[in-house]
């Protein structure tokens, strides 16, 4: 059986990266920069941007229009070959930096990509998972190559509002439970062929860090102070998971998070938040141990992630309403399929109306 690993071309990672390190980084993969920033970090950090690269690098910078679809990619990419950029830089959130990185790959140029949240294992893939431009999963793409350089500022994580990284803590949450069951099916990784142990002990080593030091770094991130636990949890949420999913495998947890996409009313939320329903959903879909279960919910409850239907904005839901979301999760190519269970709409229904009936009643628990 041939295994096959796939990583970023270099990792950077710690407090005042962007000013200490961002201008070298760029400069050894090119002399002209396309930087695409989301709306908040242009307002927010664009003069720190400018300051940090001036004298190293030419760069133009231009404002993500909030959705990463064909239509965006392509007028980005416009732009990039207007500018002669030989390097595509994104900065901010996942979808940021999914644009950044399908229009390095359309344009065969070096791509470097610099988070400003940890709310998505998204920054060290070669994953793009690309939308409408109503905001609706549409599918995903696989650019040829992981992007050379991510840098990571942990400042910057600290001072973004807590909630964002607590979606990538509900993000990095499944990815052990999702390579564990590609492990035990030789089911394929994104490459399609099966990871390596390296990738499934990283996936582990991912799970058992969110446990240990979630909650002290939710703490840290409130106090926008940088402290070692949030470290760890920003490199767990960012590296582990990112080797994790993508060289271990995806399984139902995403799947399930893409069904529901198609439900307008899950659309205000973010993807770890639903990943994290899913990934409860899935615990009850492939019959996990029961003091697996309680741990996961118990640590949901304390760090914030949904529980409940509810919480994803699906209160009252009917099962024909929900049946919509179970079917999608089930699409050919879904990544559900690479579970070693018999898997059908009707039983990812079941699942998440256990999950949510299991977070209903911890939940009322907690209130009495």
């Amino acid at each position: 059986m041939i295994t096959t690993a796939i990583f970023p071309g270099r990792y950077v990672q710690g407090a005042n990266a962007v000013e200490l390190c961002l201008g070298e980084e760029l400069s050894r993969l090119g002399k002209k920069a396309l930087i695409l920033q989301d709306p908040i970090v242009h307002q927010k950090l664009g003069n720190d941007i400018v300051k940090a690269l001036d004298g190293k690098i030419h760069f133009q910078v231009d404002v993500f229009n909030s959705e990463c679809c064909d239509e965006e990619i392509e007028r980005v990419s416009a732009l990039a070959k207007s500018f002669g950029a030989d390097v595509i830089v994104g900065m901010g959130g996942g979808k940021t930096l999914d644009t950044a990185k399908a229009t390095g790959a359309s344009l065969q140029l070096p791509i470097a990509i610099v988070p400003t949240l940890a709310s998505t294992d998204a920054p060290c893939s070669s994953l793009v998972v690309i939308y409408t431009q109503q905001g609706n999963f549409k599918r995903y793409m696989m650019i040829p190559r992981n992007p050379d350089v991510v840098l990571v500022d942990s400042q910057i994580i600290a001072n973004a509002p807590v909630r964002f990284l607590v979606s990538g803590i509900g993000d990095a949450l499944a990815t052990w439970f999702e390579a564990e069951d590609c492990r035990v099916k030789m089911a394929g990784n994104m490459t399609g062929r099966s990871g390596p142990m390296s990738a499934f002990g990283l996936a582990r080593l991912c799970y058992d860090t969110l446990l240990k030091y979630g909650v002290l770094a939710k703490s840290a991130c409130e106090q926008q102070k940088v402290t070692p636990a949030l470290e760890h949890v920003i490199e767990a949420n960012t590296l582990l998971s990112g080797l994790g999913f993508e060289s271990g495998g995806l399984a139902a947890a995403h799947a399930i998070h893409n069904g529901l996409t198609v439900l307008p009313q899950t659309h205000s939320f973010w993807h770890g938040e639903k990943v994290a329903f899913g990934t409860l959903a899935m615990l009850m879909l492939t019959d996990r141990d029961p003091e697996i279960i309680d741990t996961v919910y118990t640590f949901c409850r304390e760090i914030g992630l949904p529980t409940t239907l509810e919480e994803i904005g699906l209160a009252g839901i009917s099962d024909v309403e929900l049946m919509k979301a179970a079917q999608a999760s089930c699409n050919e190519g879904e990544t559900i399929h690479n579970e070693p269970y018999e898997i059908t709409p009707a039983n990812v229904l079941a699942a998440m109306r256990a999950a949510d009936a299991e977070g209903c009643r911890r939940k009322k628990i907690a209130n009495a």
